[in-house]
């Protein structure tokens, strides 16, 4: 049955710390922080560290990342002293049998998704009653309407996007207010990243997400997802 967060969103609006506080408490059970060590990442992990440097923070290492993602995450880890981060592979024996020449993401990129993404940290849940997201509103799409605490009916679990009514400018502020480093692929035009394959950048003045699946109707990897749907980008 889905649950009415409706509370918690009035008590919490515009209280990003004080939303993250809570559910790090214990008070709705068991959460994790799922981070991409991603463009905006380091705002919500430093948020974490002030209140726990032992969070659980599960970071999902596809095998297809960066090699820049990768260090940024050893990095920051370091940085900011998080001693909680677990850093999720896909399955091996599901990769060789699915994917054993690392191509599936050049002619079906969902399979490959839910492949390298969305099962490993499917796994990496288990035990959790709910998880932490770094998904803002100002990001386009489907993450338009997002709100603070919601439901998420495909796993049971309560989500938490502190970030949510957060803007890019408040994102910057904050990274310059703490000294955080940066991923070093913003500075090249990198303002959402993901898997190398799939990623690129974005031209001024376009949508912060329109270098991931550039030319697909895709939007989401599929780890958030709406009606059990991956989302798809609107036509026009």
């Amino acid at each position: 049955m889905p649950r009415d967060l409706s509370r918690l969103n009035a008590t919490y609006a515009g209280d990003a710390e004080g939303a993250l506080r809570f559910a790090l408490s214990g008070a709705l059970g068991r959460f994790a922080l799922v981070s991409s060590f991603g463009a905006d990442s380091a705002v919500l992990l430093h948020m974490a560290a002030q209140i726990d440097r032992a969070v659980p923070v599960l970071f999902i290492d596809t095998l297809m990342l960066f090699p820049e993602t990768l260090a940024y995450q050893r990095d920051l880890a370091a940085h900011l002293g998080l001693t909680g981060v677990r850093v999720i592979a896909p399955s091996r024996p599901e990769m060789f049998a699915e994917d054993p020449d690392g191509v599936l993401h050049r002619a079906q990129t969902d399979p490959c998704c839910a492949l390298r993404k969305i099962r490993p940290l499917a796994r990496a849940l288990d035990g959790f009653d709910g998880w932490v997201s770094g998904r803002k509103r100002f990001q386009g799409g489907a993450r338009g309407t997002l709100s603070l605490f919601e439901d998420d009916a495909t796993s049971g679990r309560v989500k938490l996007n502190p970030l949510c009514d957060w803007s890019a400018s408040a994102i910057a502020a904050y990274l310059d207010r703490h000294a955080l480093p940066r991923h070093p692929l913003v500075a090249r035009g990198y303002p959402s990243i993901g898997c190398a394959p799939c990623t690129g950048p974005v031209a001024p003045g376009e949508d912060p997400r329109a270098g991931r699946w550039r030319g697909q109707d895709k939007t989401e990897c599929g780890i958030h997802i709406v009606d059990g749907r991956v989302i798809r980008r609107r036509a026009g």
